[in-house]
């Protein structure tokens, strides 16, 4: 194996398209071509201990969820515990790669995998099945990169035929897997010739009427310069007519930032807070009911892993009655409280620690040969008590 070979696996598991514009995900440290030799450790966070770890396995890569480097680093000494990681990595010739919120937004990825747990009575969740409606609170933007615009223009009806595929051959009307895709209207054009013109039909001075056809046809933006010339190029009249309209983007319902999951049976705080702590293993789980009654039946739920605050209000505006993240400050929590939208926090890496496992039997489908272990001394640095 080469480190492309997990680059390449990585990419099919959590696709860095749908990262957050403001992450750091991806190869942070290596290089795609040398050997990969040894094993992969998986972590949540890369720490000096799980660093210590990596060293003592004799890793090859190690995938970090968290990015090991987000800031940029002025130099690489021993003056901070990331530049002490970075270093002995590169020493070691460990690579580093980061999915984070890639690996969020993905199909089965960490906050499904929340949902699986939030939706399921407890030891009783199944790899790939949310019991109710889930989809993205803000779903990744997507689509054939072949029809971002769309050029419309009107040629003569006998000249179809050739400008359509003088387009095709330029890049435009690919959908899919098929080719000269293309719309075509009847229609009557008119144009009065001034001086200095040289019209293919009609004299100057003299109102024409013609005969044509209005084509459509889609393309990427890349190819739109070259399709624009090779209309002008093609097109029988000196001065062809031609639009260009810009497509939305379309919405992927399943990726993208958090979860709307509306559940199949309504369910108490407690009994949400059972099932996270039976599907997380951990023994506490914190709460803020935003009308003070326990016996309250959430039936759906806004649900973002790690540090949600940001997207509490969203949720809210989406119809969720309970935001279930990892954590919050005191004043996001009393601002979505009094909102009416009520909280249950699961502690920052606990929502996402526990993916780790599913993470390795992934990688695994892609790179049967290789040695994945998922960390032992990762953990959440905070301690209750």
């Amino acid at each position: 194996m080469i480190v492309q070979d997990l680059i390449d696996a990585m990419e099919h598991i959590a696709p860095l398209k749908h990262a957050e514009d403001w992450d750091k995900v991806g190869l942070q440290l290596g290089v795609p071509d040398r050997p990969l030799a040894g094993p992969i450790l998986l972590t949540i966070d890369l720490s000096e201990r799980v660093l210590v770890e990596a060293l003592e396995l004799g890793a090859g890569a190690i995938i970090a969820y968290h990015p090991t480097i987000f800031t940029p680093l002025e130099s690489l000494t021993d003056s901070t515990h990331t530049q002490r990681i970075v270093r002995g990595a590169i020493e070691a010739g460990i690579a580093i790669y980061s999915p984070h919120t890639a690996l969020d937004a993905t199909v089965d990825g960490v906050t499904d995998w929340l949902c699986e747990g939030i939706s399921s009575e407890p030891g009783e969740a199944k790899p790939g099945t949310i019991q109710g409606d889930c989809r993205a609170i803000v779903p990744a933007l997507g689509g054939d990169t072949n029809r971002e615009v769309k050029v419309i223009t009107f040629v003569p009806t006998d000249q179809v035929d050739t400008l359509r595929n003088a387009l095709g051959t330029a890049g435009a009307g690919g959908m899919g897997n098929y080719r000269l895709c293309s719309f075509s209207t009847q229609g009557e054009g008119t144009f009065l010739p001034q001086q200095g013109a040289h019209p293919t039909v009609g004299q100057i001075g003299s109102l024409e009427r013609v005969a044509e056809t209005r084509i459509e046809m889609v393309c990427s933006k890349h190819a739109l310069a070259l399709v624009i010339e090779t209309l002008k190029e093609f097109h029988p009249y000196e001065t062809p007519a031609y639009d260009i309209v810009e497509l939305t983007r379309e919405p992927i319902r399943k990726i993208g930032a958090g979860r709307r999951l509306v559940l199949d049976q309504p369910a108490t705080i407690a009994q949400l807070a059972d099932r996270l702590r039976s599907h997380l293993d951990r023994s506490r789980i914190r709460y803020a009911l935003a009308d003070d009654n326990e016996n309250h039946q959430f039936k759906t739920i806004g649900v973002v892993p790690g540090s949600g605050g940001s997207m509490a209000q969203l949720a809210k505006d989406e119809g969720c009655e309970l935001f279930i993240t990892g954590e919050m400050t005191h004043h996001e929590i009393l601002a979505a409280s009094q909102s009416g939208l009520s909280i249950l926090l699961a502690g920052h890496t606990n929502t996402e620690r526990g993916y780790l496992k599913r993470l390795r039997e992934k990688l695994l489908e892609h790179l049967p040969n290789a040695t994945i272990t998922v960390s032992m001394v990762d953990q959440d640095q905070i301690k209750i008590g």
